[in-house]
C-alpha cells in the first residue's frame, strides 16, 4: 500500500518559528493535519500517549519536524529515544534546526535522522524549501 503524509508533528519550542513554518507550509498547499509540541519531553508524550496526549487529539504522526535545541528534552535525546524504540524508529524524522554545526550533522545522522535541514532566516526562502520538502515528502517518497 502506498502511503502518503497525512499528519505532520512540529517539535519547536519557539513560537514564533512554529507560526512561520505554519504559514510557510499552508502557503505552499500543505492541507495535511499538523500538530505542534514545545520541547523533547512533551514530543515523547505525545508519541507515548501520555497525559494530555490520546490517540484522539494526538493522531500518529507520518513526519515529523524536529527542532534541535528545545528545553527539558533537546532533539537529539528525543530523536536518540525514538529511533531506539521498536514502535517508533520508522517514523520519519526531518531535523529542521538554525545549527548548521557538521557536527550537530553527523551526530543527527547517526542517530537515524531521516534529513537535516538549516532553517532559513527569510520567510521566502522558508516557503522555498518546505516546497521542496512538500515535493519529496508528498509525491515522491513512499512510507511503510
Amino acid at each position: 500500500m502506498d502511503r502518503k503524509v497525512t499528519t505532520i508533528l512540529i517539535a519547536d519550542d519557539d513560537q514564533d518559528d512554529r507560526m512561520f513554518l505554519e504559514q510557510a507550509m499552508r502557503k505552499c498547499g500543505y492541507t495535511q493535519s499538523i500538530h505542534f509540541v514545545n520541547d523533547g519531553e512533551d514530543l515523547m508524550n505525545y508519541l507515548n500517549r501520555r497525559g494530555i496526549y490520546t490517540a484522539e487529539n494526538a493522531p500518529w504522526p507520518n513526519l515529523l519536524i524536529l527542532d534541535l535545541n528545545m528545553p527539558r528534552k533537546n532533539g537529539f535525546q528525543a530523536l536518540k529515544e525514538i529511533k531506539e524504540d521498536s514502535n517508533m524508529r520508522r517514523l520519519p524524522v526531518i531535523v529542521m534546526t538554525t545549527s548548521a554545526a557538521d557536527e550537530d550533522v553527523a551526530k543527527s545522522y547517526n542517530l537515524g535522522v531521516n534529513s537535516f535541514v538549516t532553517k532559513p532566516f527569510h520567510f521566502s526562502k522558508l516557503v522555498e524549501m518546505i516546497s521542496a520538502l512538500k515535493v519529496y515528502w508528498m509525491d515522491i517518497v513512499r512510507l511503510p
